[in-house]
């Protein structure tokens, strides 16, 4: 799969995207076994599918940008980002896998404007789950059950109390949550997670059950930091949202999230019959392909790629028109 020529106007190819992962101590082993992204890491807790945070970049498979980072090739193209962001030369957001066989620590994440003053001019961190999979019983934390002042949060904290105040909500698969900074919440176990969020990697945790690593520390707690940018507020149970399926030869799609830093839609296609799909990014923003489930191939004129379940795909800003063959289910980003 090609892009765009140093010195050429040409609309540019998308770009087949391979993941850094990371093995925090309550991932799993699916990402490898469902997604076969044989990574050597045990356990494998998140692949960033999509990403040009120092923290996880992911990296070009293929093509004349083989083996670069994105960011590098953003660094080289800035106009792959698209007229919503010019001036920028890096993703405002970042797109991962998460296997959660163990809770994910009790946590908040904080607002752009206490980031920026606070954390050397970082990005905040709000964020969108869909479900692929949950265990019969999986649940998560979303808010308080009631309101609460940082005092009583602080107290019950230092007694071990804190599960008392926070939301339990069950999870099932193709559910949907959007989660605000300053919302506190933790993935719970047997969570298989896409997440897309703000290009940020600033978390505040306020419980983690006392485990320990595997040097026998415990991880960093940020309570005060944590409590500075919690909503305190009781949370209203979250509702999935009304999806309605807009149909068209091939494929159908829907909304699932719409805020101030990505539009996140489910993408379903199938071509069995011989239907061609077109797909393409305008000239005001990128977009990323996330597949989900399935397989097939994606063409242009410069050429084709197989993609399978677990592939990411970066589409540039006024990409050229691509052909999608194939029977898949995608999540469709636009940044």
């Amino acid at each position: 799969m090609t892009s765009r020529n140093l010195n050429s106007n040409k609309p540019a190819a998308p770009l087949l995207l391979r993941p850094s992962g990371k093995d925090y101590l309550w991932g799993g082993s699916r990402l490898n076994d469902d997604f076969e992204k044989n990574i050597a890491m045990d356990p494998l807790a998140e692949t960033w599918e999509c990403s040009t945070h120092p923290d996880g970049p992911c990296y070009v498979a293929g093509g004349g940008f083989d083996g670069k980072e994105l960011a590098e090739v953003l660094r080289q193209h800035p106009e792959y980002l698209g007229e919503r962001h010019r001036g920028r030369d890096s993703l405002p957001i970042l797109i991962k896998f998460i296997d959660a066989r163990r809770d994910l620590s009790v946590q908040v994440h904080p607002t752009d404007e206490y980031a920026r003053e606070h954390e050397r001019g970082q990005s905040g961190k709000t964020e969108m789950w869909y479900v692929l999979d949950a265990a019969r019983d999986a649940e998560l934390v979303y808010g308080l059950n009631k309101d609460c002042t940082r005092e009583e949060l602080r107290q019950a904290i230092g007694e071990g109390r804190l599960m008392r105040y926070l939301q339990r909500v069950p999870v099932h698969k193709d559910d949907l949550f959007f989660i605000r900074a300053g919302t506190i919440h933790a993935i719970g176990a047997g969570a298989l997670i896409a997440e897309i969020q703000e290009s940020s990697n600033l978390t505040y945790r306020l419980y983690d059950y006392d485990r320990t690593d595997k040097n026998g520390a415990k991880r960093e707690l940020h309570v005060e930091k944590a409590l500075a940018v919690a909503d305190l507020s009781a949370s209203g149970e979250p509702r999935q949202p009304l999806r309605v399926l807009k149909y068209r030869q091939g494929c159908a799609s829907e909304l699932l999230c719409r805020c101030r830093y990505f539009e996140v839609y489910r993408l379903f296609v199938n071509t069995e019959r011989r239907q061609k799909v077109h797909y393409r990014a305008d000239g005001l923003a990128f977009r990323v392909l996330l597949c989900v489930n399935g397989c097939g191939t994606i063409s242009h004129e410069g050429g084709a790629v197989p993609f399978y379940k677990g592939d990411c795909l970066f589409v540039p800003a006024d990409s050229v028109t691509l052909t999608i063959h194939g029977k898949a289910q995608f999540l469709d980003v636009r940044g």
